[in-house]
């Protein structure tokens, strides 16, 4: 029992932080599976949701704030997409990553710009920031929160995806872009409504870390945007499925290994995850083989 009780919180904050991820890896499967692009800028995107609310909480009371700092979110991710990545559809994909990499840096820059460069400090949720005991072991209740949660909204999505047209006209797209266009579907609101998706969840996902990790800094979304990109990855980009389950596995590895006392290392255990993936199965556990067309 008392080895459960020693334990029990990594494993929670594992399943928890497990749920984040995959909020944001979404994101990244969503949008590679229909332009074949790695939206770098995701990770910051997920950041200033942060601030936003940071920010907002100061003039608004917090039941305001909430949906006020998602729906700018979704705002800036449609205009991210409008602004830096319609104009290039037909470039080559290496000035589309550009671009990608240039929209990270720029609200990283604008980030710093706004705080000073200082750590903000994200206020308190009720309810979902309290206390909770279970089998012994403390935790906030948003770790409880974030999985089932996660699981609700990416059941939601994989609705959508299956039952309606424009989950059709996304499926469509992702496995004959040209083709699709040419059939008559619409692929600019395709690829912008992909794009709101990955944003709203994005700051769902904000919401629920940044209530455990309450400093916002200018450069705190480039670590989880990269694991969530790792858990892409692993779960094999471009599947939902594959992205949720990839970071769920690590999330609770990464959180097991700090209960081990290997703090340092948990980090690089992701990473290490990645190049094991690459070298084992490149296209990642649920990941289909690409075919070239001629």
């Amino acid at each position: 029992m008392e080895w459960i009780t020693r334990n029990l919180p990594y494993l929670l904050a594992g399943i928890s932080v497990g749920g984040q991820y995959a909020l944001i890896a979404i994101g990244y499967t969503m949008v590679y599976g229909i332009l074949r692009l790695i939206n770098f800028a995701h990770g910051d995107i997920f950041m200033v949701a942060g601030l936003i609310l940071v920010y907002a909480t100061t003039v608004m009371p917090i039941y305001i704030a909430i949906p006020l700092m998602i729906a700018a979110t979704v705002l800036l991710g449609f205009l991210v997409e409008r602004a830096a990545y319609k104009p290039l559809r037909s470039a080559p994909r290496m000035s589309v990553m550009i671009s990608a990499i240039g929209v990270s840096y720029l609200l990283q820059n604008m980030a710093l710009y706004v705080t000073g460069g200082l750590s903000q400090q994200y206020p308190q949720i009720p309810w979902i920031s309290d206390s909770v005991s279970v089998l012994g072991a403390t935790t906030k209740r948003v770790t409880l929160i974030t999985p089932f949660l996660t699981i609700v909204l990416v059941a939601a999505l994989v609705l959508l995806i299956k039952k309606t047209k424009i989950g059709m006209a996304m499926r469509a797209a992702s496995r004959d872009f040209e083709t699709s266009q040419l059939m008559g579907i619409k692929i600019n609101s395709v690829i912008s409504i992909t794009f709101v998706i990955g944003t709203f969840l994005a700051a769902i996902g904000s919401l629920l870390f940044f209530t455990n990790y309450t400093g916002v800094t200018p450069t705190v979304g480039a670590m989880p945007g990269l694991k969530a990109f790792v858990a892409a990855v692993f779960g094999g980009i471009g599947s939902i499925p594959g992205a949720v389950i990839g970071a769920f596995i690590i999330g609770i590895c990464e959180n097991i290994i700090k209960g081990l006392g290997w703090t340092n290392f948990s980090d690089a255990f992701t990473f290490a995850l990645l190049i094991v993936i690459l070298f084992v199965k490149p296209t990642g556990l649920f990941g289909e083989k690409a075919t070239d067309k001629v």
